[in-house]
């Protein structure tokens, strides 16, 4: 039986820091009674809303265009999907990104929810560096309750949270990226069909 639950756009930021010579990801646990992954740790991100936009845009060009790849006609643009990830950051976090650095972002991964689930989303990671933050690192008072503690962890110390599947799977990436893995182009699991599917935008 087909599965009619539709499929929202979505953004998500995975904001790094390097402390104490490590690298660190801001992460926040859902709530228990969430619709969609309650008490899972996850980054700050959320769905695409109608008026979202990023002016300037903090993406360069190949990110821009790796966003426009394997997309339905009426998926959101980059600028929508970047200004989402914006917001939802500010309101999860109460931190702020600058946008007059046209990389700030990068566009790192994307994933589609696979069929059966309450709610379905297409997500787009951003990677982004904390030091294009405004404000202290640290004060999160600013930020509504959608996520509860809310804490800077290293990459080994996260993988020991209660995860989503994916989320294990882009903390992975983000610490090959660190390693130095090679940009192959943004890793993409592909629910959208009857058959799962990997492949990587480039």
């Amino acid at each position: 039986m087909a599965d009619n639950t539709p499929v929202r756009s979505a953004a998500t930021v995975i904001l790094w820091r390097k402390h104490a010579g490590e690298v660190q990801v801001l992460m926040g646990q859902r709530g228990a009674n969430a619709a969609f992954m309650p008490s899972k740790y996850v980054f700050p991100g959320g769905a695409v809303d109608k008026g979202d936009t990023a002016d300037p845009l903090p993406l360069g060009t190949t990110c821009i265009r790796r966003l426009s790849l394997s997309c339905p006609d009426d998926a959101p643009s980059p600028a929508a999907i970047a200004g989402a990830a914006l917001r939802e950051l500010l309101e999860e976090t109460g931190l702020r990104l600058r946008t007059d650095v046209s990389s700030a972002m990068t566009f790192f991964f994307r994933a589609i929810t696979p069929p059966g689930r309450s709610r379905r989303f297409d997500a787009r990671f951003f990677l982004a560096d904390a030091s294009l933050v405004t404000g202290d690192l640290d004060d999160f008072s600013r930020a509504e309750d959608e996520l509860s503690h809310l804490h800077w962890i290293g990459l080994a110390e996260a993988k020991a949270l209660d995860l989503p599947f994916i989320t294990e799977v882009v903390l992975s990436e983000v610490a090959a990226h660190f390693a130095g893995a090679k940009d192959e182009g943004v890793p993409f699991f592909d629910n959208s069909g009857d058959m799962p599917q990997f492949r990587r935008l480039v």
